[in-house]
């Protein structure tokens, strides 16, 4: 893809007429457990399921969730709720009952199409008193009998999605997605990745994560191939890689540090042509083992938030030279670093990132006190204008124009007057070579104001060397005061580490 397209946004069902821009016919579309669609039959099978939905749900607008493991729904569902004018909810597989009963709440949901022992989880109460359950074979069989809605003419500016982030306070929030948002999202992802139409991604990620859905939007516009993937062990991704031919894999730090330490034939690892990262900073030195294990890969760190879906993106030429930046603005995005007097920031000033542009969400489905506090007026040096979200994450633009992660700001550990950076010291444990993971917090504490502590993964025969080692890496006040060894991290439902987890527990035990 040489140049960006008509950046028009355009309703969410043209991404399956798109797909392979006239090249796509019998070209495979989606690797399915039993049987493969090309894209003529992902068009014709996306337009049975919004026939059917409509049907089903006649009132346009009407929220309809999914709760099931990666298949043909799942992966569907996102296309065919929007032709059919409906709204999408997908629910992550991972979660419990009672948070997925406050999501369908929350939603309004009027339809939530599962797996049997999912649905079977559900207590009374849990399904609102509007909402139809069904499973999800009843689902797709029934689509069988339904001919193919067409392309349909829904504003650009329309709801097509909801999706539920798991938030550092609070309930979930739902953040809504125009068919704009996605349209363009997937456009230009697809664009700066450089996808083409024989390009096969193993979409391992979550499908209710930003992240993971774009997977299937930005391969698709490019008329590529999609392999959905629940794995119980890292082995089982690169088993996948050897066997689909696999070019494109996406993931997070945390599976990232995991398929590091996995064994990769030289089948599995050759066709791979890019890794994509986001959900948090690479390190260093994972950077490096990264390059190691696929040497003829590009790597592509980015950073975004489900609020405007993607932000900026490294460019790979300058990983091996700038792996801590964040890079710059993915195309259709604006991003502004404004400093607390609510100016853009001078070069090597640190500030508050800001995203403006036509990426920005829609705000926080029925929650407008939330939505004022992050979506916001843009900036007066705002070329696109609107309304910007205003992320809460310190960076800092350099010279070059590269961009580079602080901290949040509410994640800021305030120590004895002093402001530290939870990566610093992070960054320092996972350099020593000790830990192959770690999170530092800041725990409630009676003088200090919140004290250090830092959790670590790694062999707990270098308890006695990395206090050793921080101590010559950091200055005195971002000393951990306790250093905690796990076997394990607790994960989100989107595969992250769960630092509220964390939080939560240390501030049982620990906090005064």
């Amino acid at each position: 893809m040489s140049c960006l397209p008509d950046p028009t946004p355009r309703p969410l069902d043209h991404l399956a007429e798109l797909a392979g821009e006239g090249g796509y016919g019998e070209a495979s579309a989606l690797v399915l457990r039993t049987r493969t669609l090309n894209h003529e039959e992902l068009r014709q099978r996306v337009g049975q399921l919004a026939m059917w939905l409509i049907d089903m749900l006649p009132e346009p607008g009407a929220r309809v969730a999914s709760w099931a493991a990666k298949g043909e729904l799942t992966c569907l569902l996102p296309l065919a709720a929007a032709r059919a004018g409906l709204v999408h909810v997908p629910i992550n597989p991972l979660l419990k009952r009672a948070q997925v009963a406050h999501i369908l709440a929350d939603s309004g949901a009027q339809l939530l199409i599962g797996t049997p022992s999912r649905l079977a989880s559900l207590e009374p109460g849990d399904l609102p008193e509007a909402c139809h359950a069904l499973e999800e074979e009843v689902a797709l069989a029934k689509a069988d009998g339904f001919g193919a809605l067409g392309p349909s003419a829904i504003p650009p500016s329309a709801l097509a999605a909801i999706l539920y982030t798991s938030g550092s306070t609070g309930r979930p929030k739902g953040v809504m997605l125009s068919h704009a948002n996605l349209w363009l999202g997937a456009v230009s992802v697809a664009h700066y990745l450089g996808l083409e139409s024989d390009d096969v991604t193993l979409a391992v990620l979550p499908l209710s994560f930003d992240y993971g859905q774009n997977q299937l939007l930005s391969t698709w516009y490019a008329g590529g191939c999609v392999v959905p993937l629940d794995f119980l062990f890292p082995k089982d991704v690169a088993k996948a890689c050897a066997k689909h031919g696999v070019t494109t894999l996406a993931a997070v730090p945390p599976l990232w540090v995991q398929l590091t330490e996995t064994d990769w034939s030289a089948e599995a690892r050759a066709p791979i042509r890019r890794l994509t990262n986001s959900g948090g900073a690479l390190t260093v030195d994972l950077v490096r083992s990264l390059r190691g294990l696929f040497p003829a890969a590009r790597l592509f760190p980015m950073y975004g938030l489900t609020e405007a879906f993607r932000s900026t993106y490294l460019d790979p030429a300058l990983v091996d030279t700038h792996p801590t930046s964040m890079g710059k603005a993915i195309p259709f995005a604006e991003i502004l670093v404004v400093n607390d007097a609510g100016e853009v920031a001078a070069d090597g000033e640190e500030g508050e990132l800001v995203h403006a542009g036509p990426l920005v969400a829609q705000g926080y489905w029925q929650d407008p006190e939330r939505t004022a506090e992050r979506f916001k007026p843009a900036p007066a040096a705002s070329h696109y204008g609107g309304m910007a979200v205003f992320s809460g994450d310190r960076v800092k633009r350099e010279a070059d124009g590269l961009l580079y992660f602080s901290g949040r700001r509410d994640a800021m550990i305030k120590s004895a007057g002093n402001r530290i950076s939870p990566q610093e010291i992070e960054e320092a444990a996972l350099a020593s070579g000790l830990a192959a993971e770690a999170v530092a917090l800041g725990v409630p504490h009676a003088r200090l104001g919140q004290a250090v502590h830092l959790v670590v993964r790694g062999d707990p025969a270098g308890a006695e060397e990395l206090p050793r080692r921080l101590q010559r890496d950091l200055p005195n006040f971002m000393q951990p005061q306790m250093i905690h060894w796990r076997a394990a991290m607790p994960l989100n439902p989107n595969g992250k580490i769960d630092r509220t987890a964390l939080q939560a527990e240390l501030t049982k035990e620990y906090g005064e």
